[in-house]
């Protein structure tokens, strides 16, 4: 295979191409940084918070492909996956998975002791998460718990501590996930419930789009207990807003549950964690 082939292979493996899921990582890990630094945070953190997310998102692709390379080729949108297909072999997704996550561990290593030792919960959660479609209908909480703990590192590294408003964040970040990878899963669910693969949007049936807005729900009221406790001004709640006019958007746009518009939805939430982000920076200026 020549190289450049090769190449663009991989780089559909780690989703290079496709950044979405990278900026639904890194949206709420900002909000954390900003949060936990009280406006513009140490930069060297910046840098190496946006960096891990980014090895991280795919080091997190590389072995959810590898764990679904057997399952992949029977579900309409993950067909063509390079290693449903087998232009990449096995034991290179692993190779390449160990990689990202040794420089993964290796930005860490520039931080301080606690948040060093909760990376190994991050490492974990993203190795252990491809796997649980097969035992449990909730992978979409495990899912946003390897989203959303870069909040309490985030919170560790910029502060030593982890208050009561880093936990608050994190559970925000995890009902939300689980309410927009929902969206996602119901993009796939006939093929599912035909392969026998697990998912809240299996779980939820005919009320997936009522607990989708009840998780949504929790998401703003947790992060409006944040704005108390921090004493966030307009800004925010203007971004809050923003937030909350796109949970409704979604939710019409999905009523007759087709794939297109569930996608859409899924892929709209980057917007609404960016418009909170945004909403506390322009507090702390």
């Amino acid at each position: 295979m020549p190289l450049s082939a090769n190449w663009k292979a991989y780089q559909q493996l780690m989703r290079l191409d496709k950044p979405i899921g990278t900026y639904l990582l890194l949206w709420p890990m900002l909000w954390a940084l900003w949060i936990a630094a009280q406006g513009l945070p140490r930069l060297d953190l910046l840098a190496i918070f946006i960096a891990g997310v980014y090895v991280m998102r795919a080091a997190g692709c590389v072995i959810n492909d590898f764990a679904d390379r057997k399952i992949d080729g029977l579900v309409k949108r993950t067909k063509t996956r390079p290693l449903a297909t087998g232009v990449i072999s096995a034991k290179g997704a692993l190779i390449l998975f160990f990689s990202l996550c040794l420089l993964a561990f290796g930005l860490v290593l520039f931080t301080d002791l606690m948040t060093i030792k909760l990376s190994f919960v991050a490492l974990l959660l993203a190795a252990s998460y491809p796997f649980m479609k097969r035992y449990t209908h909730w992978p979409q909480l495990i899912l946003g718990m390897a989203f959303s703990w870069a909040i309490p590192m985030a919170f560790s590294a910029q502060t030593g501590a982890l208050p009561l408003t880093a936990w608050l964040t994190f559970a925000a970040a995890v009902s939300m996930t689980v309410a927009y990878d929902t969206y996602y899963a119901m993009v796939d669910r006939d093929d599912d419930l035909l392969i026998g693969v697990k998912s809240t949007a299996v779980l939820f049936g005919d009320w997936d789009r009522t607990i989708i807005a009840l998780l949504q729900g929790i998401t703003l009221a947790l992060l409006l207990w944040v704005a108390q406790i921090e004493q966030l001004g307009l800004f925010f709640y203007l971004g809050l807003s923003v937030m909350t006019a796109l949970f409704v958007y979604q939710y019409v746009i999905t009523k007759q549950r087709e794939r297109d518009a569930c996608f859409k939805a899924f892929l709209n939430n980057h917007l609404a964690s960016l418009a909170v982000w945004v909403g506390l920076v322009l507090h702390y200026l």
